[in-house]
């Protein structure tokens, strides 16, 4: 069978490589790809977003499955359009995935269907003076969030009622997420530990993969800004076997029966964002699609053929796959390697050198996430460049491995956390 993977970065490249994997599969296509994913697949020039181009390719292919990456084409309806003519595509519809592309409109389904997640108000531009008179009588600290989609990056924890109106004012009144930022959340602050929770979803029926957790901030000891991800690892401890379970029953089954009640069915990948307060598991956010640098530890502790989980998704059919649902006992890390300067500006093209170093290590994959061919040589093409993956049966062998290997890889200005998987020993 023939498959398309749309999207660019670590993730894609890890769909990519996993599927790969399936015995079922002749031949892996990605649009637009990068230099990882094509000594794996058929890179072709379309953007993620040219759904339409996509869609006829396809077809004139006999794609037998489309997988979505990134959130934007899911916003933007890729998986009406595939469905209406004809072609199977893992992912939800455009008004599923409105959980994703607009945060008010998922905390407003978390409040109709007792969903637990942080006490909240929406605003829309033209509300501003009654959103800075809610930031003022609100108690501290304050998240800040844009409705729509920001890269990962449209969310504000404030400190002060200063901070918070000076980020309402750029949020809304200087416009500075854009379009993303006409409608604000205002949310109080959730004290935990962050998780990461993905089902894969048919409609009614779903599978969990394993628990990760992702560490957003720049820097060590989760400092300075937020960022897509500097890197994670799964499964995570904090998740316990009988914390998944309340998971499953107080967050997926109501999500996905409430959205079946609104008639939108929730087919695809549904990433829950959670933080685990004393009083239980809420939801900060949800994803409609593989988080990243989760993908690059969640896909390759999977035990089955993900090509298989996948199609069941999509045919509505999880009930035959749970019968034989593997996860493998192993842990897997990502170290995420990014450009300097990044998330704010960043330079690109600057020459990679070491990947070859990285053969020694059986137990590592490197993720492409920004790179490009420059003169017959990689260079850096984005913020985050690469996803440095290790697995092993010992979380603490695996963290050793993935930095050994990060040790491997050198560009000029190359920035990376030292100490992602350690919150798992505070467990």
């Amino acid at each position: 069978m023939k498959i398309l993977v749309i999207g660019s970065g670590g993730r894609e490249h890890a769909l990519v490589w996993k599927i790969r994997q399936s015995a079922r599969v002749t031949k892996i296509y990605c649009s637009p790809g990068n230099p990882g994913i094509a000594e794996l697949a058929e890179c072709l020039p379309m953007t993620a977003t040219a759904c339409e181009g996509l869609r006829d390719f396809a077809l004139k292919e006999h794609i037998a499955l489309t997988i979505v990456g990134p959130e934007q084409p899911l916003a933007d309806g890729i998986v009406d359009m595939f469905e209406a003519s004809g072609l199977n595509i893992f992912g939800p519809s455009r008004n599923a995935a409105q959980l994703e592309w607009s945060k008010a409109f998922a905390k407003e389904f978390m409040g109709e269907f007792n969903i637990p997640t942080a006490a909240h108000r929406s605003f829309s531009k033209e509300e501003m003076e009654a959103a800075k008179s809610y930031v003022i009588s609100s108690a501290l600290p304050l998240v800040l969030k844009a409705d729509g989609l920001a890269a990962g990056k449209g969310v504000v924890v404030c400190a002060t009622h200063e901070q918070a109106l000076n980020t309402l004012s750029e949020m809304i009144g200087k416009r500075g997420f854009g379009i993303a930022g006409e409608r604000i959340v205002i949310e109080e602050f959730l004290d935990g530990e962050e998780a990461s929770v993905f089902a894969i979803c048919d409609g009614e029926d779903f599978v969990t993969l394993a628990p990760a957790q992702d560490h957003k901030r720049i820097f060590d000891g989760d400092r300075g800004k937020n960022t897509g991800g500097m890197g994670a690892y799964a499964p995570t401890p904090i998740v316990t076997p009988d914390l998944m379970q309340e998971v499953e029953r107080q967050i997926i089954v109501p999500t996905l029966r409430g959205m079946k009640q609104m008639n939108r069915p929730y087919k695809g990948c549904l990433y829950i964002g959670l933080m685990i307060t004393a009083s239980g598991p809420k939801v900060v956010e949800y994803n409609c699609r593989f988080g990243d640098p989760e993908a690059q530890v969640v896909l390759p502790l999977y035990g089955g053929d993900i090509v298989e989980l996948f199609e069941a998704a999509c045919t509505k059919n999880i009930a035959a796959v749970k019968a034989t649902e593997a996860q493998a006992s192993n842990f897997a890390v990502c170290v995420v390697l990014a450009s300097m300067g990044y998330p704010d500006e960043y330079p690109t093209g600057i020459e990679i050198d070491g990947l070859d170093g990285l053969k020694k290590f059986d137990t590592v994959i490197a993720f492409h996430a920004g790179t490009k061919m420059q003169k017959g040589r990689l260079a850096t093409a984005g913020g985050r460049v690469f996803g440095i993956t290790s697995r092993d049966a010992n979380l603490a062998r695996a963290i050793d491995t993935a930095y050994r290997a990060v040790g491997e890889i050198s560009f000029a200005g190359m920035q990376f956390r030292r100490d992602i998987g350690r919150k798992a020993f505070v467990h």
